[in-house]
């Protein structure tokens, strides 16, 4: 492997949550990690000069839940192309979901996509193992055995569970051995095959609903399963002001009890759905536009911690049948920072409360030394420009997954570099 250049990043607004900096200095980066802020260390000399006069220079995106599709899917998207438009969004670090196939319920499986994210070398790649075998809902995984591996911590996504006494001995079991639970919690019963909010757009198209309860039915009692045993709880992708208002209240007794928010859920409501439009068929669903502005107003409060982009990518076919029968998801990677971004534009957060839930909020949630660019830190590093302004095509998204409801956009705040390990993985065509 080629030597790590030295590195300069010049006259930047470096902004790091973890150490309360913001300020404009320059950063210096040597054999992949931090090796100073403000001074250059002694005998240092730069290879490589990064003029960051008017730009944002903050730690390496942490995206804490995302569907790779490899193994099992490359026909909707491959490690390689995923990683890549992870570099073009600033992400050096992608978490991906165990829902591979084979599941990522032994260490063989993990070990196979480690390798091939090395071998791409664009962006870290960690793992959530399975929860169940299979993630069937039935027979606990190899959790033990997962953790040695590496896996950062233990989900069943939104796969459901056979009952609760089986989530308890997961919880039960995934505390012993000190793996963090992430919780898609959602009442399958309740949910009951609907592929949209239980709202009036589901009336007036005639499409089967998927009511809010079944999202605060199941998040009561996940709460109350981790009052019980003490684990580590982290709710995944709520999409009801509800559901997060109850974390919110659980967490003045627990705080390690936490939450994200998928961030077109800040933006999009049930309305978007009009017109049957298939990029718009996601899981959960767009709720509506009080949800919204309650999950906002989560975010602000400190109900909700971290900001991700529930990355799903799909290929053409699964976004062509009739609407019920599509496959949900959109392509999320390379608008995570823009409409973060936006969110900082109208006022609902201020930049470095946006870059801390992008950054160091995620590694708090999994226990990672990353998203934070203290001397001695590894040289993860997003630069963009925050006065940038340009729209979005999706054809032009180096995700092999096109599906965005978010085509045509004009966005202000784009990513000129990224450097993941001290190395530059992406900079922006002038």
């Amino acid at each position: 492997m080629r030597p790590i250049p030295p590195t300069a990043i010049l006259g930047g607004r470096l902004i790091d949550p973890a150490a309360g900096i913001d300020q404009v200095t320059d950063l210096y980066l040597a054999e992949g990690k931090v090796a100073a802020i403000g001074t250059p260390p002694q005998g240092f000399e730069a290879a490589v000069e990064i003029d960051a006069a008017g730009r944002v220079v903050c730690p390496g995106l942490i995206d804490l839940g995302a569907y790779l599709r490899e193994p099992g899917e490359e026909h909707k998207a491959t490690i390689a192309s995923e990683t890549r438009a992870a570099a073009a969004g600033g992400i050096t670090t992608l978490v991906c979901m165990p829902a591979t196939d084979p599941v990522i319920d032994t260490p063989a499986v993990w070990e196979l996509i480690r390798r091939r994210a090395k071998a791409s070398g664009q962006a870290r790649v960690l793992a959530m193992g399975a929860l169940t075998r299979g993630l069937a809902g039935e027979q606990l995984a190899e959790m033990a055995a997962l953790g040695r591996a590496g896996c950062v911590a233990v989900t069943n996504g939104r796969r459901r569970l056979a009952n609760t006494l089986v989530g308890r001995r997961a919880m039960e079991y995934a505390h012993t051995f000190g793996l963090p639970v992430v919780l898609c919690s959602e009442d399958p019963h309740l949910k009951a095959g609907g592929c949209v909010h239980e709202g009036a757009v589901a009336t007036r198209l005639g499409l089967p609903g998927i009511p809010a309860a079944a999202e605060t039915v199941a998040v009561a009692r996940d709460l109350a399963l981790t009052e019980h045993i003490g684990c580590r709880s982290h709710f995944h992708t709520l999409s009801t002001a509800r559901a997060a208002e109850m974390i919110g209240q659980a967490r003045q007794a627990n705080p390690r009890i936490s939450a994200d928010v998928a961030v077109h859920q800040l933006f999009l409501t049930e309305l978007d759905v009009d017109g049957f439009r298939p990029e718009c068929r996601l899981d959960p669903p767009l709720r509506t536009a009080e949800d919204r502005d309650g999950l906002r107003q989560a975010l602000a409060r400190g109900d909700i911690q971290v900001l991700c982009s529930d990355h799903q990518p799909q290929d053409a076919d699964a976004k062509s049948a009739p609407f019920p029968d599509t496959q949900p998801g959109l392509s999320g990677l390379e608008t995570l920072l823009p409409l973060t971004l936006r969110l900082v534009e109208e006022g609902v957060i201020d930049l470095p409360r946006a870059i801390a839930a992008l950054t160091i909020e995620p590694a708090r949630v999994l226990g990672l030394p990353y998203g934070q660019l203290a001397p001695g830190a590894t040289a993860d590093v997003c630069i963009f420009d925050p006065g940038a302004v340009w729209q979005l095509s999706a054809e032009r998204l180096l995700s092999a997954g096109h599906n965005t409801p978010f085509d045509g956009w004009e966005f202000r705040g784009r990513v000129t570099h990224t450097l993941f390990e001290g190395r530059i993985t992406f900079e922006l065509e002038a």
